[in-house]
């Protein structure tokens, strides 16, 4: 089989296709031929090593990956040959709330999904919803559940509440299509035309150009009548975290899902609300990392039950994954760009 390994972390050079035996399974594991997988914003920064964990030497990149088990181990329980499932965010995280014991990441501390075959504990595993294709499967394990459980981790969301969603990176749209299923109003940012044409096909009910507005969030509060967003997906940190909290309703949430790092000492190395901005408001902040593998389940259930459909930007071949890289990084996608694997 061939495999990925990121055998020299910094540039995109660093990924290195090699050959490898087809694996077997242990007791417990099952093998999965995977089809296809996506990135995410972590992978780029577990390759220019920025991330917070650091990674394994010559780890398989990629946490996002969908495929078919084609063999189990004699203990296996939770599935069978045939079966199609995507590999957990947080393999060891089942349920309830993350704790230290269980800091472990497919493509980052293990090995993860861009491989021909990849080896998978059975508790590690998801089933995924049989209306998707191979490609739509591989892009639910990270950003789909960073969306789902911003909007259902914290205080209800009922039908007829509004959602704020901050420009078109793959948590936002997913975000969007969540919170449309769930009966909101959605409220989305972007500084294109042509993106605004896509937000609103995809159920947007207003949509801000952040460019032509640059205090964007009093035209949330005219779209809202004043009140303001009921949840603000905040994918940003800190460029726009003080002008989310002047979006948030009174009592509203806002969901701090990025602060990507910044070289202490360098502008803007702080997250910084006004004193200004906060003193109106008695809005929750919260932090959100992914899920459990009961969130990804419960997830699932609701992509099943709606038929939604993850946005795909573009579809790259297995032997062009440097490519992949280099065009998530440059190329500004509208959605998931996923590399084909089988």
């Amino acid at each position: 089989m061939h495999t990925y390994r990121l055998d020299e972390p910094g540039e995109i050079d660093g990924i290195v296709r090699h050959e490898a035996g087809e694996p077997e399974p242990g007791p417990a594991q099952i093998v999965v031929r995977v089809h296809a997988a996506s990135l995410n914003r972590r992978d780029l920064l577990i390759l220019q090593r920025r991330y917070p964990l650091p990674s394994a030497p010559g780890v398989t990149p990629l946490s996002d990956g969908a495929g078919e088990v084609v063999a189990v181990g004699s203990a296996v329980t939770r599935f069978r040959p045939g079966d199609r499932v995507v590999g957990a965010y947080w393999p060891r995280w089942h349920d309830g709330r993350l704790r230290p014991e269980l800091i472990d990441q497919l493509g980052c501390t293990l090995d993860g999904m861009l491989t021909e075959y990849a080896v998978l504990d059975e508790q590690w595993a998801v089933s995924v919803p049989e209306h998707l294709s191979w490609e739509e499967a591989a892009t639910l394990p990270c950003a789909a559940l960073t969306a789902w459980t911003s909007l259902v981790g914290g205080d209800p969301l009922e039908p007829g509440r509004t959602v704020l969603t901050l420009g078109t990176g793959p948590v936002a749209l997913f975000g969007l299509q969540f919170a449309k299923a769930m009966g909101c109003r959605v409220v989305a940012t972007t500084s294109s035309a042509a993106r605004a044409a896509r937000l609103r096909e995809l159920g947007a009910d207003h949509v801000i150009d952040y460019t032509a507005t640059p205090e964007w969030w009093r035209a949330v509060r005219e779209a809202t009548g004043g009140l303001g967003a009921d949840l603000v997906l905040e994918t940003n940190g800190r460029p726009t975290i003080d002008q989310s909290v002047r979006s948030a309703a009174l009592y509203g949430q806002v969901v701090l899902l990025s602060v990507p790092p910044v070289p202490a000492g360098a502008p803007g190395a702080n997250l910084e609300i006004s004193g200004d901005a906060y003193k109106n408001s008695l809005a929750t902040i919260r932090r959100v990392f992914v899920g459990s593998r009961a969130d990804h389940e419960a997830m699932n259930q609701a992509i099943s039950a709606n038929l939604l459909r993850p946005v795909i930007d573009r579809v790259f071949g297995f032997a062009e994954a440097r490519e992949a890289f280099a065009y998530y990084r440059d190329g500004a996608p509208f959605g998931k760009v996923v590399i084909r694997v089988a």
